[in-house]
């Protein structure tokens, strides 16, 4: 049972035993690879994109992680972080898959094309996580349209007219994917989001979403503010939420603020922020089960995964004002 991916109801120490026995005594997994020194190569590795480092990674990517963990761990893998792309560069990145293989890779974030293709001459077994590569590589990607329908379908429904956008990273391709999005979908709703009521921000982190409110503040009168905000994640959400309670905004009751996002960051203090986005952490199964088709299957074709978003009602979004 251990050895077709059977967890349940098995201790931790015989689980390991018994891989460890089966490994000694030559058993080996369809797929799995032999590392320099000869033994089963049973680590799967996975690089962040640039900017992100362990410590700082978004709340999403450490969703991602975990999930990734769990859907490799329960068939006898265990995922190896390799570094960012910005620490790595392509040379290291090569020389480290060289000098230590691994069955597979998984890449969190949006990478430069050259650097994706440089890894894959070298470990063709690799998944995309929120940025597809049509024609090189598997990807897993959350169906960010839907949670922005959910999203502004909910606040219409409250009687929302006046809507404001608050990007996340404005370089990466998710934060024009996201824009595109909410625009179609106020859209479908008769509406159209005021470039006034737009700001891009450098890092989609609380601070960024608490400086894109000053900079609105700064702007536009308190008779003509936006009664709903669209948060491009839950740490711009909450900055953006700080800045308006700390000038004297009552959260839901004059402005509702709510996030593309599924992370705990929605759920892990008050005012709970209202979100739709898919499990961050069946994303990080997914791309996990993608890498470990090689293992079972000799099926080269690749595959774009698209996970639904659910809309989550919380603290932070009510009825229009007036």
């Amino acid at each position: 049972m251990v050895l077709n991916g059977k967890r349940e109801n098995i201790s931790e120490t015989s689980y390991q035993r018994i891989w460890d026995y089966a490994l000694k005594i030559g058993y080996r997994p369809k797929g799995m690879q032999l590392n320099g020194h000869g033994s089963l190569t049973t680590n799967v590795g996975f690089i962040l994109r640039a900017g992100l480092r362990l410590h700082t990674q978004s709340n999403f990517f450490s969703h991602v992680q975990h999930g990734l963990h769990e859907g490799l761990l329960a068939h006898g893998y265990h995922s190896v972080f390799l570094g960012s792309e910005d620490d790595l560069g392509v040379r290291t990145a090569q020389q480290k898959l060289r000098q230590n293989p691994v069955f597979g890779l998984a890449v969190l974030g949006q990478v430069d094309e050259k650097f994706l293709k440089a890894i894959k001459a070298v470990q063709p077994n690799l998944v995309s996580v929120s940025m597809s590569y049509p024609g090189i590589c598997h990807s897993v990607m959350p169906n960010e349209k839907q949670a922005l329908t959910l999203l502004v379908e909910h606040l219409t429904e409250l009687g929302h007219r006046q809507f404001a956008w608050i990007a996340g990273d404005k370089k990466l391709d998710y934060n024009f994917r996201r824009h595109a999005a909410l625009t179609e979908a106020l859209h479908q709703h008769g509406l159209e989001l005021a470039t006034k009521f737009t700001v891009n921000v450098d890092i989609g982190d609380r601070l960024g979403g608490w400086g894109a409110a000053e900079i609105l503040r700064g702007q536009i009168s308190r008779k003509s503010f936006p009664t709903a905000w669209i948060c491009a994640n839950g740490d711009v959400a909450r900055g953006v939420i700080l800045s308006l309670m700390q000038n004297g905004w009552r959260i839901p009751e004059e402005i509702s603020v709510v996030a593309v996002d599924a992370t705990r960051v929605c759920e892990e203090e008050h005012p709970q922020i209202t979100g739709a986005h898919a499990d961050p952490e069946k994303v990080g199964i997914s791309a996990a089960e993608l890498l470990l088709k090689k293992a079972y299957s000799d099926d080269e074709t690749l595959m774009d995964v698209l996970l639904p978003s659910r809309l989550k009602v919380r603290e932070t979004s009510a009825k229009a004002v007036g």
